[in-house]
């Protein structure tokens, strides 16, 4: 009978997105694999991928304990229910209170600490608990993989993890065969491109600003943007902020897109001027892949994408000016300049960030407790 692996994030956008290679990947291998995250449009894609799914109640934002407890409570039933032999967990709440199930229940657990969000950007009372819910969570993880160094040096200096038992991925990785260099349509117009979820720590705030400076001083320039809107977060922009810096010119909002890829073959340069506690932004990996210039700030995990003034430029976090300034360093570049930028993107991504790399570390993990250890390489072919 084969091993079960349920994988655990808190969308299944999340699944489809960012961890559907993994889960070929593993399923390649030999394993059952298991989605588990609340229902969305994307879980039936998943399922369409031939997956088992199952929805949990989770609410990624919120700080109701009664309502953390319900879902700690679920995650009870399902493993009692399922008995996987592993679960993978994605996100801050799948993180922590499946882990704690899973201790629980003795089963084996591979966590992977994408990015802490907004609750490590302040020090107080929530971010004290989330530190003890880590700690308690963690302490008997198999493997937790951080996505950053800087993440990893967090947790193990402040013993939230056992430091024996922690790897440092290259982030989620990025598929390279999909995000690829495509021929861009010649224009006069140099088209800047920032993709995330559109809340205020993702650096929208300066983003806007920073076009309303340049696109004064130059008229071949266009700024866009692309994610979702109005999303469960505190940090969320409304569709009405978005709807007035449209109506003003300054930035042009292309909504949601299944394909990605696509339009980030449309852009000249992508921009993220996070100052959110990033994992490594996929978006920037994927930018980066596509042979694109990336501007992004000197910040927990974006800095690691971008090497200063050879693949694009970093810039400080919340300066408007300062952003405003590398953009004007590109516009200055020639279009030889920007090309090379480029090329210099994707060979970085292809050396130290190709999902292959992730792929091999998790299947390396679950090798070790198989009676045969697993060939990565040959599950990627």
């Amino acid at each position: 009978m084969n091993k079960k692996i349920a994988i655990i994030s808190n969308v299944s956008w999340n699944l489809y997105n960012f961890r559907l290679s993994l889960m070929v990947a593993m399923r390649n291998a030999g394993y059952d694999v298991i989605a588990i995250a609340p229902y969305d449009e994307y879980s039936q894609k998943i399922i369409d991928a031939g997956f088992e799914f199952h929805s949990i109640k989770l609410n990624s934002q919120g700080i109701n304990p009664f309502q953390d407890i319900q879902t700690t409570m679920e995650f009870y039933k399902l493993f009692k229910e399922l008995s996987p032999d592993f679960i993978c967990n994605y996100t801050i709440k799948p993180n922590i209170y499946a882990s704690l199930v899973a201790r629980v229940l003795d089963i084996k657990m591979i966590n992977n600490i994408a990015g802490l969000g907004t609750l490590f950007i302040k020090q107080g009372f929530v971010t004290s608990i989330a530190k003890f819910l880590y700690k308690a969570s963690q302490a008997k993880a198999d493997r937790v993989f951080f996505q950053n160094r800087d993440d990893f040096k967090l947790f193990t200096d402040a013993g939230l993890v056992n430091r024996l038992n922690c790897d440092v991925l290259p982030g989620s990785g990025v598929d390279t065969n999909r995000f690829k260099p495509q021929e861009k349509s010649q224009s006069e117009v140099i088209r800047f491109l920032h993709v995330s979820r559109m809340i205020w720590e993702k650096g929208i705030g300066e983003y806007v600003d920073a076009a309303r400076i340049i696109k004064a001083k130059y008229s071949n320039v266009e700024f866009c943007l692309l994610g979702f809107l109005d999303v469960a977060n505190p940090g969320a922009i409304s569709r009405e902020q978005m709807d007035a810096w449209v109506e003003e010119g300054v930035v042009n909002y292309l909504g949601v897109s299944d394909e990605v890829d696509k339009i980030i073959a449309t852009a000249d340069c992508v921009v993220l001027p996070s100052y959110y506690r990033e994992g490594t932004p996929k978006t920037l990996l994927e930018s980066a892949s596509s042979a694109k210039p990336i501007i992004t700030t000197d910040n927990v995990g974006c800095r690691d994408v971008v090497d200063h003034g050879i693949n694009g430029y970093l810039c400080e976090p919340r300066s408007v000016e300062d952003l405003a300034n590398k953009i004007e360093m590109f516009l200055a570049l020639s279009s030889e300049e920007r090309v090379k930028m480029g090329i210099n993107s994707r060979r970085k991504i292809k050396n130290e960030f190709d999902e292959k790399i992730v792929i091999g570390k998790y299947l390396e993990v679950l090798g070790s407790y198989s009676k045969e250890p697993i060939v990565a390489s040959s599950m990627m072919s």
